[in-house]
């Protein structure tokens, strides 16, 4: 069975790199050819997708995000990471990794951007 599980800082100053990992269990990333994506879900608000990364191949960004945010691999330990520079008190959220197509999704973290 396959989970995704993401982990860092619950609360991040402004100005500040949000960094999250992204460890997925269960099945070596390299055997797939498929994307792998950061989602968040800001309070009261719906899905934003933020980007995806392909086992081979270059990152996806969204257009709104995409001066901020880097997404890449790192393949010796089944896991990818999410960097967003630059937070803002609007990038609090819940954030989420996910592969999309196959509808495998961590639980979830909550990051908070406050000073």
């Amino acid at each position: 069975q396959v989970q995704l599980q993401e982990s860092g800082p619950g609360l991040v100053k402004p100005s500040q790199t949000l960094s999250l990992t992204c460890v997925v269990s269960g099945r070596p990333i390299t055997t797939d050819y498929v994307y792998y994506s950061w989602i968040r879900q800001p309070p009261g608000k719906g899905l934003e997708w933020m980007g995806s990364i392909p086992y081979s191949g270059s990152p996806h960004y969204s257009p709104s995000l995409k001066s901020r945010v880097s997404i890449s691999w790192d393949t010796s330990k089944n896991q990818f990471t999410l960097q967003l520079s630059s937070v803002t008190p609007e990038d609090t959220a819940v954030y989420y990794c996910a592969q999309l197509s196959r509808n495998w999704w961590g639980q979830g973290t909550q990051v908070t951007v406050s000073s």
